[in-house]
C-alpha cells in the first residue's frame, strides 16, 4: 500500500501567533516587520501634518504593532536573537577586538568607560568589569538596569568626549531617517575621547544590496566624519558585518558635499533603499 504523502505546511504572514514563536525564521520575520511598521510610524509623526487619512494610517500601524505583541514582544525577540543558540551577541565580537588592541590591560588608567546604545541585555559586558565600566542605554528599555533613554536627546556638553568606547550594535539600522544616521555617527564622534573605539554592527545588505551605500561608500562616510577604520568582519551570504573604528580627526581630504544626497550607487530593483547621509555639519 503507497505510504500517505506528507502535506507540506504553508507559508503565511506573521500573525499574532507567530510573534510568540520562538523559531528564528519566525522571529527574523517579525523583527523586520516591526522596524517597517516603527520606521513609518517616525515618518508620520514627523511630517507635521494631522489629516485624516494620516491619522488612519497611524492607527492601522498601531493596530498592527499591538497585533504582533507590542514593543514588549519586539524586545523579548530581539533579546532572544542575542542568546547563544542565535549566534551569541555581537558584544563578543567586540571584546575580541578590544582584547587584541590590549584594551583589557590598563594598568592604572582606569576602566574605559563605555556606552552601549540600544542595549536588550543589562550584562553583556559583565564578564569584563574589571575594565569596562558600561553604561547601557535603550529607547524602550525592558530591564531597570538599562536607562532608557533617546540618543539623540543625550546632552551635547555633558557627553562631549566623556566615552572610551561606543556600541551601536543593529542601532543605526533602526533610525529611520538617513540624514539621522549620520547625525548619529557624527554625534558618537563629539562624544568620544580622542583614540576613543566605535563599534557598528549593520545586517550585511545595508552596504552590500543597498541603492545607495557600498563597504567602499560607507568608509569614505566614515573618514569624513573622522574615523580611522580598525577592524571588519563579514562573510559572502552572510547576514552581518562588523566594524571598529577609532576616533580621529575628520578628514579633510573629501568632499563633504557628495554625500549629502543619496545618490545611487547600484541599479537593480531588488535592491534595498539603506543609506546614510552627511548634512552640512
Amino acid at each position: 500500500m503507497p505510504k500517505a504523502r506528507k502535506r507540506k505546511t504553508p507559508i503565511v504572514a506573521p500573525s499574532s501567533d507567530a510573534a510568540t514563536s520562538s523559531r528564528p525564521e519566525v522571529t527574523r520575520s517579525v523583527i523586520r516587520e516591526f522596524h517597517v511598521l516603527l520606521k513609518r510610524q517616525t515618518q508620520l509623526g514627523r511630517s507635521g501634518t494631522k489629516d485624516a487619512a494620516i491619522a488612519s494610517e497611524l492607527d492601522r500601524i498601531q493596530q498592527r504593532i499591538q497585533e504582533l505583541g507590542g514593543l514588549e514582544r519586539y524586545q523579548h525577540m530581539s533579546a532572544t536573537g542575542q542568546k547563544d543558540d542565535r549566534g551569541g551577541g555581537s558584544h563578543k565580537i567586540f571584546i575580541g577586538w578590544m582584547k587584541e588592541l590590549g584594551l583589557h590591560k590598563r594598568e592604572d588608567k582606569g576602566k574605559l568607560k563605555m556606552l552601549e546604545v540600544g542595549a536588550l541585555l543589562p550584562d553583556n559586558y559583565q564578564s569584563c568589569s574589571s575594565w569596562i565600566d558600561c553604561r547601557p542605554i535603550d529607547l524602550n528599555s525592558r530591564h531597570p538596569a538599562i536607562l532608557q533613554q533617546d540618543f539623540f536627546l543625550l546632552d551635547p556638553l555633558t557627553n562631549q568626549e566623556k566615552w572610551s568606547a561606543i556600541s551601536l550594535s543593529l542601532v543605526l539600522n533602526f533610525v529611520p531617517e538617513p540624514k539621522d544616521r549620520g547625525r548619529m555617527l557624527r554625534m558618537a564622534h563629539s562624544m568620544m575621547v580622542q583614540d576613543g573605539h566605535l563599534f557598528i554592527a549593520l545586517p550585511l545588505p545595508c552596504v552590500t544590496n543597498s541603492r545607495y551605500l557600498t563597504i567602499e561608500h560607507f568608509k569614505a562616510i566614515m573618514s569624513i566624519i573622522g574615523f580611522k577604520q580598525l577592524k571588519e568582519k563579514w562573510r559572502e551570504g552572510g547576514k552581518m558585518v562588523y566594524y571598529l573604528y577609532q576616533k580621529e580627526e575628520p578628514s579633510p581630504a573629501q568632499d563633504g558635499t557628495l554625500f549629502s544626497k543619496k545618490r545611487e550607487l547600484r541599479a537593480g530593483p531588488s535592491r534595498n533603499n539603506f543609506a546614510v547621509m552627511l548634512a552640512d555639519a
